[in-house]
């Protein structure tokens, strides 16, 4: 061709991109140089490109070649539109018009026009349809990517993953093919879903149900997905979601009773046994087993979840990790996590985004997380073009390169066949995937509601629309697939079974709320005040002891570790030989000793593989190399139990989330998060008030997870010096937790032992320190690990009893600050007394304190201003109303940011202590 004409064609065929055109041609090379060498989908291309070749008439070769390549190219791109930007011109919103996007899928925007839709083209092969004519690969796009499912899946940077769902979502034109008896029983999941609502509707006017309605499809999704999953291999699902359709879920998919669901409503689970709360029927937990209709047995449980919507997430993906570890051997094919989204939550909560960052670590992988967001277009009254910047709700999926499937509600086959694709994706490939269920709110956000205050033309278009039951019964009538009355027969019967148990349910015993993981806490009970008079002994024998402080002292001789490195473990050794472990060691030895015992270790947090303040270095590393070790293994056969810790992502919210996930399921392991600093743990709120705090007394779950909370005032400014124990405290009651402020190695050796030898399990909220982490005087002796257990009060062993007048109670690292004043004037009349344990208080203890020095004023001495710290949790108790403050004044800020400032503050503190 001359250049002056390829020129104008290239003109005119200006949005060919140069990528294109050069791919295309390096192709057609190598297989003119080797046949074999192309795909075969381009072998074929080019064999139908070369037979044009010899038969076209009229024109030189060159002059053809060009052209018909061009054109072949054209539709290449044409395809790739499709596959790149179908889901924007999909029918997957069911009651209102979609948005338009430009540039559209017209032909003439590829470099065609409607005298091409007659004429074959051979890329037609690409998609396994051979070569067709235009308007036939047309039609075969519009089917696969532009009727009721929308992927997007071509970003994913993985060709085997794209190919996989090219050739599965081509390969059905992304159509379900169901039999008669199958789209019979989708018919009746329908049935369930639609009348369970409409029932509950009619018979408790006015209570929150938080309905289904609009989205009933989401019944035989779930059914769908759980019955292909078990064929897969999958044999446990976790669940987690929030309000919305939950009832309908634990009625139609877990098969909780509807007599129990009906007794929520009546109020008839109430009960008063002292500790338990209960919760809204909409937040509760559930388990069961069921038989899949191939006859497989399938494990199900629904994690309780607050109102704060997305927050279940992590703690879904902790329960799943705990159940991969502890139950499957790491076989992550046998249990699938499944969480349900909203639309605007999704959009909106950052721990989505947080939740999506753990998927591929390995500290927190669990084999693929299946998403369905029950996508009702709206968040309350908000519109979704109010409610996100980006195109889809789901878009934060890309992030981490998941496909995400667009899918229309109303079209029930579409949905099942989507959520079968994507149970097999996540089996293929153990990564996560997103079904974006496009459907509607029927009510408004509660039953009690009014939606057409904010959305008028909306539900203008809602209350005229029938509901997907109504849809498909008439599209199967169409079909002649069912019988004429079968809809209004099957409606009659279960309507019928339902007055029925609801009568039932009137006559019935209250039943009470079990813990939806109680198959892991049969050996367990609930704690009682008793429990807290003394702690258990927790002592390990000495040579025991010594034997296991020399192994996690030793370095492999072929591990070059960094010489600072080296100069640690051997200050290690020499702390075995000298008896003075410093606070590193007995945090080490708590760990060691419990994996010789044969309980798990598990500790996640952010940098504390070394440990924030390069205390800890339990995870070392080569010098030359990313080669890593773990102390513990130097254990060897006295390993009984792994301990495993692990560096977090910078999260606080997902990562505690997971890991009192990973704790309720996992009642013998001593499960940790370790903040980077204290302060940081208001980034996790959310967790510690709904989960940490009062899932017992809500939900009857338990967990005995361990919160390391640096804490502790050194002038390092408001957002490095507290932890806000304050806070803590404020939630403490009946016994829902514990408080500590521990100042030694051996006390801490202790309190974390103590958290596996009871038969009840407690979550420990531990203030840790960080000057303390190398202060000469916080050593403990080897006497100390081997006798007795945790201390809930320490008394002062230095001071004359009978001249004391003076009692100093104080907590954590404070205690340093006011010994180093007592040693120093030799003050035998002021006696420091160190509350270790702040809640469960320890007012039996303190009692005895006060009985002893009967001569003495009292004073409670702490570093945080006077509105924080302990003080004010401390007259909760009358016998503490003889207490005296000392503090600094009250602030709204934790700590002054100067130096200056903070080392007077401290030292008027310590000054007013001891002031006669």
């Amino acid at each position: 061709m001359p250049k002056s004409h390829s020129k104008i064609i290239m003109d005119k065929l200006s949005y060919i991109s140069n990528a294109d055109v050069n791919v295309i041609d390096d192709l057609y090379r190598m297989y003119k140089a080797d046949n074999d060498s192309v795909d075969f989908g381009w072998k074929k291309f080019f064999e139908g490109f070369e037979m044009g070749q010899q038969k076209f008439n009229g024109q030189s070769k060159t002059d053809a070649v060009s052209e018909d390549i061009l054109k072949e190219i054209n539709v290449l791109n044409l395809i790739k539109g499709y596959r790149t930007r179908g889901h924007l011109f999909t029918k997957t919103n069911p009651v209102r018009d979609r948005r338009q996007y430009f540039p559209t899928l017209d032909i003439e925007n590829f470099g065609l026009d409607k005298n091409d839709l007659e004429k074959t083209f051979n890329a037609g092969i690409e998609m396994g349809i051979g070569a067709v004519k235009l308007k036939d690969i047309i039609a075969f796009l519009e089917t696969t990517y532009c009727e009721s499912i929308g992927a997007e899946y071509v970003y994913i940077r993985e060709p085997r993953k794209v190919e996989w769902l090219q050739k599965k979502m081509e390969g059905d034109q992304n159509t379900a093919h169901l039999s008669i008896d199958e789209k019979r029983h989708v018919l009746s999941k329908l049935n369930q879903a639609t009348i369970f609502e409409n029932f509950l509707h009619t018979k408790f006017v006015g209570q929150k149900r938080f309905s289904l309605e609009g989205l009933e499809t989401l019944i035989p999704a779930l059914d769908a997905v759980i019955q292909y999953g078990a064929d897969l291999g999958v044999e446990e699902f976790v669940l987690g979601m929030a309000h919305r359709g939950r009832l309908n879920v634990l009625a139609n998919i877990l098969g909780k009773t509807y007599e129990e669901i009906f007794e929520e409503f009546e109020g008839k689970n109430a009960e008063d046994d002292g500790i338990f709360e209960g919760d809204v029927k909409y937040h509760l937990g559930f388990s069961t087993d069921i038989t899949t209709r191939n006859g497989k047995k399938i494990h199900l449980s629904l994690s309780p979840n607050p109102s704060h919507l997305e927050a279940v997430n992590p703690v879904v993906k902790g329960i799943t990790r705990a159940k991969l570890d502890r139950k499957y051997n790491h076989d992550i094919d046998k249990v699938a996590p499944i969480i349900l989204h909203g639309d605007a939550s999704i959009a909106g909560q950052g721990v989505v985004y947080e939740m999506l960052q753990m998927a591929g670590l390995k500290a927190y992988s669990v084999g693929g997380c299946i998403h369905i967001v029950t996508n009702n277009q709206i968040g309350f009254t908000t519109n979704y073009s109010d409610g996100r910047t980006s195109t889809y709700c789901t878009d934060v999926a890309k992030t981490t390169l998941c496909p995400v499937f667009h899918v229309n509600a109303d079209d029930v086959e579409a949905v099942i066949y989507t959520v079968k694709l994507a149970m097999e994706y996540r089996q293929e490939f153990n990564s996560d995937v997103f079904i974006d269920l496009l459907g509607y709110r029927k009510y408004g956000h509660n039953e009690g509601d009014e939606p057409r205050f904010t959305q008028p033309l909306l539900y203008k278009a809602i209350a005229s629309h029938p509901n997907p039951r109504e849809i498909y019964y008439q599209k199967l009538l169409n079909a002649g697939s069912v019988e004429a009355d079968l809809a209004k027969e099957k409606e009659m019967e279960f309507r019928k079974l339902l007055q029925e148990k609801l009568e039932v349910s009137k006559l019935s015993e209250p039943s009470k709320v079990k813990n939806f993981l109680s198959g892991s806490w049969k050996a367990f009970r609930q704690s009682t005040v008793e429990d807290f008079f003394q702690s258990p002994d927790t002592s390990v024998n000495k040579e025991l002891f010594k034997k296991l402080a020399e192994k996690i002292t030793n370095i492999p001789g072929d591990f070059k570790a960094f010489s600072k490195i080296e100069k640690l473990f051997a200050d290690r050794k020499a702390m075995i030989k000298n008896d003075k472990y410093d606070w590193a060691m007995g945090e080490l030895m708590a760990y060691a000793t419990l994996a010789n015992e044969g309980f798990p270790v598990r500790m996640s947090g952010q940098d504390c593989e070394r440990g924030t303040f390069s205390h800890r270095h339990a995870i070392i590393k080569q010098e030359d190399s990313e080669r890593s070790f773990s102390i513990f293994d130097s254990l060897g056969d006295d390993k009984k139990a792994e301990v495993n810790i692990y560096n977090s992502l910078l999260s606080e919210y997902a990562v505690l989330g997971f890991e009192y996930g990973y704790s309720m399921f996992t009642p013998n392991g001593l499960i940790i998060w370790e903040a980077q600093f204290g302060d940081f743990d208001n980034g996790a709120q959310i967790i510690i008030d709904e989960y940490l705090a009062s899932a017992e007394v809500k939900w009857k779950t338990y967990s005995g997870l361990v919160l390391m909370l640096p804490h502790g005032y050194e002038g390092q400014g408001p957002d490095h010096s507290s932890a806000r124990l304050e806070r803590f405290l404020q939630l403490c009651a009946k016994w829902n937790m514990q408080v500590v402020n521990v100042t030694s190695p051996a006390n801490y050796f202790h309190v974390l032992r103590r958290q596996l030898k009871r038969d009840f399990r407690l979550p420990l909220v531990a203030m840790t320190p960080k000057s303390l982490l190398r202060h000469p005087l916080c050593i403990s002796k080897l006497e100390d690990f081997s006798n007795g257990g945790f201390q809930e009060i320490i008394d002062d062993t230095f001071v004359d009893v009978k001249k004391v007048k003076r009692v100093l109670f104080c907590s954590g690292k404070v205690y340093y600050d006011l010994l180093e004043k007592q040693q120093k004037d030799k003050r035998k009349d002021v006696a420091i007394v160190r509350l270790e344990q702040l809640y469960p208080c320890p007012d039996k203890h303190m009692q005895k304190i006060y009985d002893k020095y009967t001569n003495a004023a009292f004073y409670w001495v702490q570093e945080e201003p006077k509105n924080m710290g302990a003080w004010t949790f401390l007259l909760r108790w009358d016998i503490n109303f003889k207490l005296k403050l000392i503090a600094r004044n009250s602030s709204s800020s934790p700590a002054t940011g100067f130096a200056k400032i903070h080392a007077k503050e401290q030292s008027i503190i310590v000054e007013k202590a001891f002031a006669d």
